[in-house]
């Protein structure tokens, strides 16, 4: 089990916001994946980015979160989006 503050990408107001939603380690943030991470802590009121969605994914592949190819971040938004529509239909 790795702690947040071992992966790349996540300061301290990162952290901050996933600890407070419930994920503290690397096997929380992969349980959830970077997607459902991100809604979380939107849904939590923090006001994150589309940045914090990359370096999550980022997080999960030890790329730093700028290196993120195009095709990846377009694609990280497409399940987004999708999983805002799902979750609107309930």
């Amino acid at each position: 089990m790795i702690s947040l503050q071992q992966l790349k990408n996540l300061g301290a107001v990162s952290i901050r916001w996933l600890n407070a939603v419930n994920i503290y380690t690397s096997d929380d943030l992969k349980t959830l994946g970077p997607i459902e991470a991100y809604c979380w802590v939107r849904l939590a009121g923090y006001p994150a980015t589309f940045n914090l969605l990359y370096a999550l994914q980022g997080a999960l592949t030890d790329t730093p979160w700028s290196q993120i190819d195009v095709a990846t971040k377009e694609t990280l938004k497409a399940e987004l989006k999708a999983r805002e529509k799902a979750t609107d239909h309930q």
